[in-house]
């Protein structure tokens, strides 16, 4: 990088802030077109948050990947920046550089390895687009009058163009920061009101008491909130709810909302129960059948009479089998942004350019992955959104 005018002033080309997934995409990107970059990263190494994704593995994208999969007040905005860098583009990358990986289920690629490999990939990325890396960095001012000037501890970074890649206020113990909502804000941006993403739920202290014996027992089921359903496991913690179908509708609740359950998808609950019902059977031993034995014990102690099935009234066994469709829970709250995997809302998406990521209003000044208004679901659509608008971003910057 050259460095002009008064001494601590480095120019480039374009300044990238953020060196997680969605900025050391975009770096690579922009530097390979022959622009000089500059990426600044307030963590002492970049990728924190890509080290720990996948349980250490790095769930790098989903094979399935589609504007579908992703939560914005626009949910078309998502569709240009997926449809022009895909799952099969990236893993061509992957295997460029010989990371041996898995689909785990439901087209969800992980790393045989560690996360490391995809970080290391990209640095290396990096290194081959001449990008400069500067760690340790922390942002102080972002100013602009012909260009944009961005005053940190490292020194000024002076450049025609400036990429924000912050990302949200997840993971909070990595130094998550609302830095890209204030710089919006600043040049005049609107927000989307933000809140915790992919986060388990608590639940109300007498639901804790009544539940508390199904602590860390795991449920194949459907999990409902707001219209949005997903199946997958459920997971009963000390403190509530968890598991990926817990995640999942996460990202659609609001405070006051319910969450529906049905621990019999594939069962008419009903015909079922009637089909059983002239036997000494107990409903809990019925369930057994079908459900973890514990978990089935303690939710008929919750919601059933403790008899024979034979003995229940067509009344008791229709409320048996409505409970077992769809059991209500109303979260008291979730985890938080500490134990939440993505932060909902962000930048407005009506503010950008969906082919650019650029900002309509503040010309040469880019917002992308989750920093914006696009959440994923769970699964790798969340690391292939930042690599689609990193790339995006990478091509006009």
């Amino acid at each position: 990088m050259k460095r002009a005018g008064h001494e601590g002033v480095t120019r480039a080309d374009v300044l990238v802030v953020g060196a997680g997934a969605a900025g050391l995409f975009c770096a690579a990107e922009a530097g390979r077109r022959g622009r000089r970059v500059v990426l600044l990263e307030h963590n002492a190494v970049p990728g924190r948050k890509i080290r720990i994704s996948g349980g250490g593995r790095c769930n790098f994208t989903n094979l399935h990947s589609s504007p579908a999969n992703f939560i914005s007040n626009n949910p078309h905005f998502c569709r240009s920046a997926l449809a022009r860098y895909t799952p099969d583009d990236f893993v061509r990358l992957v295997r460029s550089h010989r990371i041996r990986y898995h689909e785990k289920k439901l087209g969800q690629l992980f790393c045989d390895g560690s996360a490391q490999e995809i970080i290391d990939m990209l640095l290396e990325e990096c290194r081959r687009a001449r990008v400069s890396v500067v760690c340790a960095c922390r942002v102080d001012t972002v100013e602009r009058d012909s260009s944009f000037a961005v005053r940190t501890n490292r020194g000024t970074f002076n450049a025609e163009s400036l990429v924000v890649a912050t990302g949200g206020l997840s993971v909070t113990q990595l130094g998550a920061t609302d830095f890209g909502y204030r710089l919006a804000r600043q040049f005049g941006l609107k927000i989307r009101a933000t809140r915790p993403g992919l986060v388990p739920f608590t639940l109300p202290a007498a639901r804790l008491k009544e539940s508390g014996a199904l602590s860390g027992v795991s449920v194949d089921a459907v999990a409902e909130c707001n219209g949005a359903e997903f199946r997958e496991n459920i997971l009963l913690t000390h403190r509530g709810l968890s598991g990926p179908a817990i995640l999942q509708v996460s990202s659609y609740w609001s405070p006051g909302d319910a969450v529906t359950l049905n621990l019999l998808p594939e069962t008419d609950a009903f015909n079922w129960l009637t089909s059983n019902r002239a036997r000494e059977i107990t409903l809990a031993n019925l369930l057994a059948g079908r459900l973890p034995r514990r978990f089935a014990h303690a939710w008929c102690e919750m919601h059933a009479p403790a008899k024979p099935l034979r003995q229940y009234t067509p009344g008791e066994l229709k409320e048996a089998a409505e409970s077992l469709r769809a059991w209500r829970l109303s979260p008291a709250g979730t985890e938080g942004y500490r134990k939440a995997e993505v932060t909902v809302g962000g930048v407005d998406t009506d503010e950008l350019s969906s082919k650019t990521m650029e900002a309509r209003r503040a010309p040469g000044l880019f917002f992308i992955g989750e920093v914006v208004d696009v959440t994923g679901h769970l699964g790798g659509h969340n690391f292939q959104w930042a690599w689609a608008s990193g790339f995006a971003a990478g091509q006009h910057a």
